[in-house]
């Protein structure tokens, strides 16, 4: 299980797409679906509040408060299960991750828009670890300024990506909707917090 680096230019990206066991990544993706108080976020899309196409749960330290699409959202406890795999992508990483952001598609017509990550609270250089878990799903980056400049990644069940450096800075992302028949996916993006910036 080796952390690759994925070539793109202006960006730093680390990728393993068989970071968790099968068996493991079966039965967090089993426990989390069932026992997260997963709830529509309200967010705003070109100066309107509507609801996101996904479901997500924010997931933190008691002051890992996260200020996203003009709504301030309070984490909930870290669940049993997440526990283990928060310390070991901190020990992988070297990164003290304060929180994490669960997000649910339910089907191929969940979604998640063109963003970045850039935040505040972030920091100017934040390190995102995306675990994926469930439904492969094709997982989409452009460059901010020269949109030839894209890449296209695939994100099985068990996959870590890294997303670090000046990637949020220069780069958007996206997962699109998909018109084929596909199961639930949860994908876990961990974060930390900066007090500073709260």
């Amino acid at each position: 299980m080796v952390l690759a680096p994925v070539p793109l230019s202006d960006a730093q990206l680390r990728f393993d797409p068989h970071w968790l066991g099968p068996q493991e990544a079966d039965m967090l993706l089993a426990s989390l679906q069932h026992r997260l108080p997963w709830e529509v976020h309200r967010i705003r899309l070109f100066g309107r509040e509507v609801d996101s196409p996904r479901l997500s749960c924010w997931i933190g330290d008691p002051d890992a408060r996260y200020r996203y699409s003009g709504t301030l959202f309070e984490p909930h406890p870290w669940p049993e299960a997440l526990r283990p795999l928060r310390e070991r992508l901190q020990s992988t990483l070297g990164v003290e991750f304060n929180s994490v952001l669960a997000n649910l598609y339910r089907d191929g017509s969940d979604a998640m828009g063109w963003h970045s990550d850039a935040e505040p609270e972030l920091g100017p250089e934040p390190v995102i670890a995306s675990v994926s878990l469930g439904a492969t799903r094709r997982f989409a980056l452009k460059h901010r300024d020269d949109p030839s400049r894209k890449l296209t990644l695939q994100l099985p069940h068990g996959s870590l990506l890294v997303m670090s450096g000046a990637t949020q800075r220069h780069y958007r992302h996206a997962l699109p909707r998909t018109a084929r028949l596909i199961g639930p996916r949860i994908n876990l993006t961990f974060r930390r917090i900066l007090a500073t910036a709260r």
